[in-house]
C-alpha cells in the first residue's frame, strides 16, 4: 500500500480572527482527499494551548465544539511541541492573524527543518504588513490609494499633534480609512468622514497594533482575484463583492452567514478591466515573494475605474462563503483539487530548498 501524505493541519490561535480559522480548518478537513493525505489536527485554542488530537478532530467534525484549557498561556509558544511530530510530512497551517500568517510560523516551520504550506517567512511578514506591501506596489507600478503611518509612540506623545485630524485631512481629504497596519479580515478597519470618528478610530486601531495606517478613501466596488503557484503562478479569474452592508467589505460582511453581501464570480466588469485585475495581481505576487497561494484585493474606483490595490492576503480564508477558493472553483478547479496542489507546491518548495543546501554544501 502506498503511504499516505502525512499533514498537520494547524489551525485556531489566539488572534482576532480565531473564529475564521476554525472554520477554514473545519473545511479544508471536510474536502481533503483522505486517499492521498493522512490529517493531524493541531488545534490552537484561543488562549494558546495546544489541545489533544481527540479534541482536535472533535472541533474539526463540530467547529462549536469546546474544551476547557488546563494551562494558563499568553500567546501561542506552545507551539514548539510540533518539533516532537516526527512523522509530519507537512504542514497546513490555516491560523489567520499575527503569528499565523505573518511569518512567525512560518520562520518555526524553517528551524524545524519540514515542508509547510503556503508564504515563506519574508513574504508572509511583507504581505502582512500594508505599509510595506504598499511600497512595494508602488515599486512595480501599482497603484495604491495615498496614505500616511502614524506609530504608537507619536500617537501617545502629547507634543505631537501631526495626526491631527485637521492635518491628516489636509493631506488625505475628509474621507479616510483607519486601520492597523498587521490585521487581517478587516479588524479594526473604520471608515471616519470626522474629527471625532477619526479619533475613536485611532484608539480602536491601536488596540491591534503599533502602527496604523490612515488613508484616502477610494470609492468604487471591490473587486478579487487569486493567485496559485510558486515560481510560475496562475491567477484566477475575478470576483466582485456587491451589497457589502455600511461603507466598506467589513468582518461581519465576509463571515456572518446571514450577511446580504454577496460574491458575484466572474466580475461584472468590462474584460479589459478584469484583465488590469489581472495584471496587477501578478506584479503584486511576483514583487512580494509570495508562494504557494495569495488573494489580491483592490478598489475599481468609480470616477475614472482605475484599479487600486487595497491589500494583500497571503493566508485568505477557507470558509465555505470565501472568495479564494470559489474563484478557482469557478475556472474549473475544485475545492479538493485546490488542496491537493496547495499542498504539492509547499513540499515542491521543500525539496527545491533541499536541493539547494546540498549543492551549496558540496
Amino acid at each position: 500500500m502506498t503511504r499516505k501524505t502525512q499533514v498537520g493541519l494547524i489551525f485556531g490561535g489566539n488572534s482576532s480572527e480565531y473564529e475564521v480559522s476554525i472554520m477554514s480548518g473545519h473545511n479544508i478537513y471536510s474536502a481533503i482527499d483522505k486517499n492521498k493525505f493522512e490529517v493531524h489536527p493541531i488545534w490552537i485554542t484561543n488562549s494558546g494551548y495546544i489541545a489533544s488530537e481527540e479534541d482536535a478532530f472533535k472541533v474539526l467534525e463540530n467547529p462549536q465544539y469546546t474544551v476547557k484549557n488546563p494551562h494558563q498561556a499568553a500567546n501561542i509558544a506552545n507551539l514548539v511541541e510540533l518539533a516532537n511530530l516526527a512523522e509530519i510530512d507537512v504542514f497546513f497551517p490555516i491560523v489567520h492573524g499575527n503569528l499565523g500568517e505573518d511569518g512567525s510560523l512560518q520562520g518555526l516551520f524553517r528551524v524545524l527543518d519540514k515542508a509547510f504550506v503556503g508564504d515563506d517567512v519574508l513574504s508572509a511578514a511583507v504581505t502582512m504588513d500594508k505599509e510595506f506591501t504598499k511600497i512595494l506596489a508602488q515599486r512595480v507600478g501599482v497603484p495604491v490609494a495615498n496614505w500616511i503611518a502614524i506609530k504608537r509612540f507619536e500617537y501617545e506623545d502629547p507634543s505631537n499633534d501631526h495626526d491631527a485630524y485637521a492635518k491628516v485631512s489636509a493631506k488625505l481629504g475628509n474621507d479616510l480609512f483607519v486601520k492597523p497596519a498587521n490585521q487581517g479580515s478587516s479588524v479594526g478597519v473604520h471608515h471616519v468622514t470626522t474629527a471625532k470618528e477619526y479619533e475613536a478610530a485611532l484608539a480602536d486601531a491601536f488596540r491591534y497594533d503599533d502602527k496604523v495606517l490612515v488613508e484616502e478613501t477610494i470609492h468604487g466596488t471591490e473587486v478579487e482575484t487569486a493567485v496559485l503557484g510558486n515560481d510560475q503562478p496562475q491567477v484566477s479569474g475575478v470576483g466582485q463583492i456587491i451589497n457589502a452592508e455600511g461603507t466598506f467589505y467589513s468582518y461581519e460582511n465576509k463571515y456572518d452567514e446571514n450577511s446580504t453581501t454577496t460574491l458575484q464570480i466572474p466580475a461584472a466588469i468590462p474584460p479589459e478591466i478584469a484583465e488590469q485585475v489581472r495584471t496587477n495581481a501578478l506584479k503584486i505576487y511576483q514583487v512580494t515573494e509570495c508562494s504557494g497561494f495569495a488573494r489580491i484585493d483592490s478598489t475599481l474606483r468609480a470616477s475614472d475605474q482605475k484599479v487600486i490595490l487595497t491589500e494583500v492576503n497571503a493566508l485568505p480564508g477557507f470558509t465555505n462563503i470565501s472568495m479564494y477558493p470559489k474563484l478557482f472553483e469557478q475556472v474549473g478547479i475544485s475545492y479538493t483539487a485546490l488542496i491537493t496542489k496547495l499542498i504539492e507546491l509547499g513540499l515542491e518548495r521543500y525539496e527545491h530548498k533541499q536541493t539547494l543546501l546540498h549543492k551549496i554544501g558540496q
